[in-house]
């Protein structure tokens, strides 16, 4: 127990370290970009004397390390600064976009999940039959074909044709009216998770290919076992362990990714939110959504690192061993 409070202890404290980096990152990178932000607060033709009264106003014309030890020290009050356009609080905004952009994410990383694992799974272990080597082709094709396709495709069918599902929009109640926000979400959920699903695959299929080749699995067979019982109790869990690094991957891809998607289908999410905030030079809204990406990532990456360690204890040992 020590060795693990330990190792989550070093963990956190370089989450923390890089949540700071990306913060300093994220910083510069938008302050190299052309133009001030005090440009979205004046009209077209102000004079010089209005210029530096907005460039006051947002703080750009103190020096640079003023102005990020300013946002440093706004992040730790939990404050993302407030939007050039409406004139409200970027967190509160941000926190409405992720009740669509979240669940968005989630359902399709868990509906890609339940597609993946027994497919992929299938398609090692029957990998000379017909079936797994179609699963293989088709996981090829999905993984080719763009999202937004896929999407249009979806809609076309099932939205313009059958009236199914919604072809876009979500509830102006939100989810208050469950039901409604489901319908709004299904069509995107697919989406989603058909390209998801593609690219996990392929993953779960080579783990597993690897397993299947593996000395302890003999073993296990040897010793009386048969090939599924083998493969539930010994292979799935150490093919479980490559596979996770991959699905922290696809989620956080998928929550950046996830911009394409709201644009296809209408839905007031996370990415909307930026690309709104980049057409109208709302530069607060901007770095607020880019900084929440970058955080929600990093989390992403550090849950993942947690459960491979909670699956694999060679890797608890390995991280004791150096811990000591």
């Amino acid at each position: 127990m020590p060795t693990i409070l330990s190792y989550l202890f070093r963990r956190l404290v370089i989450l923390l370290i890089s949540i700071l980096i990306a913060a300093a990152v994220l910083f510069l990178l938008l302050r190299l970009l052309p133009g001030d932000p005090a440009n979205a607060l004046v009209s077209v033709g102000a004079d010089p004397e209005q210029i530096e009264a907005a460039r006051r106003q947002v703080g750009s014309d103190l020096p640079l390390s003023e102005q990020f030890f300013r946002f440093v020290s706004s992040l730790t009050r939990f404050d993302l600064g407030t939007s050039f356009i409406s004139h409200a609080p970027v967190l509160p905004e941000i926190g409405k976009r992720l009740a669509v952009t979240v669940p968005l994410t989630l359902m399709a990383f868990l509906l890609a999940l339940a597609i993946a694992l027994p497919l992929g799974i299938i398609a090692a272990v029957k990998s000379n039959r017909w079936y797994g080597s179609l699963i293989s082709v088709v996981s090829q094709f999905g993984i080719a074909v763009p999202v937004f396709w896929i999407g249009i495709l979806l809609v076309t069918v099932f939205a313009v044709n059958l009236r199914l599902f919604p072809s876009g929009g979500f509830p102006p109640r939100g989810w208050q009216r469950p039901e409604a926000a489901f319908d709004a979400l299904v069509l995107p959920v697919i989406t989603i998770a058909i390209v998801m699903s593609a690219s996990l695959i392929r993953y779960v299929r080579s783990a597993t290919q690897d397993v299947l080749g593996s000395d302890y699995l003999r073993t296990a067979r040897a010793l009386g076992a048969s090939f599924t019982e083998a493969l539930i109790r010994h292979g799935i869990r150490n093919a479980s362990v490559p596979v996770i690094s991959v699905l922290g991957i696809e989620l956080a891809s998928t929550l950046l990714g996830a911009v394409v998607v709201e644009r296809v289908f209408s839905l007031p999410g996370l990415g909307s939110m930026l690309l709104l905030g980049i057409e109208q030079r709302d530069y607060p809204n901007v770095q607020g959504v880019l900084f929440v990406s970058t955080l929600l990532v990093l989390l992403v990456g550090f849950l993942a690192d947690l459960a491979q360690r909670l699956i694999d204890p060679r890797l608890r040992d390995r991280s004791g061993g150096a811990a000591r």
